[in-house]
């Protein structure tokens, strides 16, 4: 029994020890004085191919690890041509060897492989590129394009993946419903 107790704290330090695969990380900007933010899991390539196999085509993709990925916004947007209430959602993508898009969804706080939807509020084109230098971890990231306009990017393996978004003036007190 002493054995036992010993192997599991031993067991357990071990444990503990281990680098976290695919840590918690988060972005933000301010426009015009509002924040919008995003909270991600960063998964690494570690090796392995990436777009169409880790990350398969034709299916919605959780944008990162574990968690889902929790997008808020202080003011309403337009982002792609879609006019977006400020906020909290959770993005997802759906990739595909040609064209991306980015899925905001109004359910929040679920793991990123609890996708419904039946909760999605848009779903958004993305502008896709290649990277020359792979990008190891998966990052999102924004840039200030002007005043009232940025840019949302994520990045990973040799893809780059973007799409623009301007903060409105006319913020309305409304938020999407939060599950």
């Amino acid at each position: 029994m002493v054995c036992l107790a010993v192997f599991l704290m031993v067991a357990g330090e071990a444990w503990s020890q281990q680098p976290i695969l695919s840590p918690r990380d988060s972005t933000d900007i301010i426009i015009k004085g509002k924040k919008i933010s995003v909270n991600y899991g960063r998964p690494s390539m570690r090796g392995r191919p990436i777009m169409g196999e880790l990350v398969p085509y034709n299916k919605v993709w959780r944008t990162g690890a574990n968690e889902a990925t929790a997008f808020v916004t202080e003011a309403d947007l337009e982002i792609g041509g879609v006019r977006l209430p400020q906020g909290s959602y959770t993005i997802y993508t759906l990739p595909s060897d040609k064209q991306w898009k980015l899925i905001v969804n109004k359910q929040t706080g679920q793991w990123g492989t609890v996708y419904n939807p039946e909760l999605d509020f848009a779903r958004i084109n993305l502008k896709k590129r290649m990277l020359r230098t792979p990008v190891e971890k998966f990052k999102i990231s924004f840039r200030k394009e002007d005043n009232s306009r940025g840019l949302l990017i994520l990045e990973w393996e040799r893809t780059s993946l973007s799409v623009s978004f301007r903060v409105l003036n006319n913020n309305s007190s409304a938020s999407p419903k939060t599950m």
